[in-house]
């Protein structure tokens, strides 16, 4: 897909919500100018002990300011005070080893146009703790989903930030958004299944191209006979966008049961999570989704570059593959996605199809 005509797509996913009296017909209030930005931690509990840190983005009429989180520039203010009320509740999932930061372009660009974003840091699978990994693989599937629900649990039940969630006949309006890891996390919060049979069955055929994800695996032997994971599904989860996910785990029968709007992104170049076994699996048997390939995109393109090298198993995050210009796509992105949550999220949206 060349620039020119990633553009023109865009701007048909835009043109249904890019004034702002359409905007204030959707969603009855006018975005806020800018963004702002807090720390925000869930409790542990005696069911749950790991607290689970996150980010919370929303829109603020105070004056920007940009400030160095760790490796990453936040370009929202804060502490900055909020909005009364917000277009709904978007949530964020990074990838494995990531950062409640590492997608901050996007969560602003997503509090700009009104909405309350929350980027969580997965406990036991962030860039501080790895300890996820030494569970067994089904329960790193069904522990991730559960913490972004657990999220959602606090954020509706706490009164700073409760009512300022709109809602309608429906119930909160809630999206959820991921990269990676991240991606395979809010299409299980859709409704997708792991089957981990499925995971020992494309490894021991396709290692050779898919080396790094099976690489991740530690005992094949657990992946030998079919086992589907019990349902991590959120119903109050109602429009997903997922980016390079990783998919080749789900069961065909229950991506196509998903029902909610979605939006799938492939990385043309990505060499950690192939499209042909994770992203285009999962898009071509999601009924009604969007899918895009990302010309010459690797699968570090939907993070914000680093301020000093993170190394990985696929190199450094802020790399790129010659001539892509990373800069200029998350741009698009953070015009894309919140235009992509409008319609979704909007009262009586009826169907899950982006415009092509």
């Amino acid at each position: 897909m060349t620039i020119a005509i990633y553009k023109r797509l865009r701007a048909a996913a835009l043109l249904f919500c890019s004034t702002p009296m359409v905007m204030g017909l959707l969603f009855g209030a006018a975005s806020a100018a800018e963004a702002g930005w807090r720390p925000y931690e869930v409790p542990p509990s005696v069911t749950n002990p790991e607290k689970i840190p996150a980010a919370l983005y929303y829109p603020t009429q105070a004056p920007m300011r940009s400030m160095v989180v760790g490796s990453f520039t936040v370009n929202a203010t804060p502490m900055a005070a909020p909005e009364a009320k917000t277009k709904g509740l978007i949530v964020i999932s990074h990838g494995t080893g990531g950062s409640e930061f590492g997608q901050s372009s996007l969560a602003e660009a997503l509090a700009r146009d009104g909405y309350l974003v929350a980027a969580l840091r997965h406990p036991g699978d962030s860039y501080q703790d790895s300890s996820l990994w030494q569970k067994p693989l089904g329960a790193y599937f069904t522990e991730r989903p559960r913490q972004v629900s657990r999220l959602i649990d606090a954020l509706l039940a706490d009164p700073e930030w409760k009512d300022r969630i709109a809602t309608d006949a429906k119930g909160p309006r809630i999206g959820a958004a991921g990269h990676s890891a991240g991606g395979y996390t809010v299409v299980a919060l859709a409704g997708g299944q792991v089957d981990l049979s499925r995971i020992g069955a494309h490894c021991a055929k396709d290692t050779a191209e898919d080396p790094i994800s099976c690489g991740m695996v530690r005992d094949m032997r657990q992946m030998q006979a079919p086992l589907v994971l019990e349902s991590t599904a959120d119903p109050r989860v109602r429009a997903i966008v997922a980016m390079a996910p990783v998919g080749v785990m789900f069961t065909e029968q229950s991506l196509k049961a998903i029902t909610v709007p979605s939006l799938i992104y492939a990385a043309e170049k990505d060499r950690w999570l192939p499209p042909r076994f994770h992203a285009a699996w999962i898009g071509q048997n999601l009924p009604g989704a969007g899918y895009r390939v990302i010309a010459n995109a690797g699968h570090f393109a939907f993070m914000n570059p680093a301020s000093a090298p993170i190394p990985t198993l696929d190199g450094d995050i802020s790399a790129d593959p010659p001539g892509f210009d990373r800069t200029e796509f998350l741009k698009q992105l953070g015009e894309e996605i919140p235009a992509f949550f409008d319609r979704a999220l909007a009262p009586n949206a009826i169907n899950s199809r982006v415009s092509p």
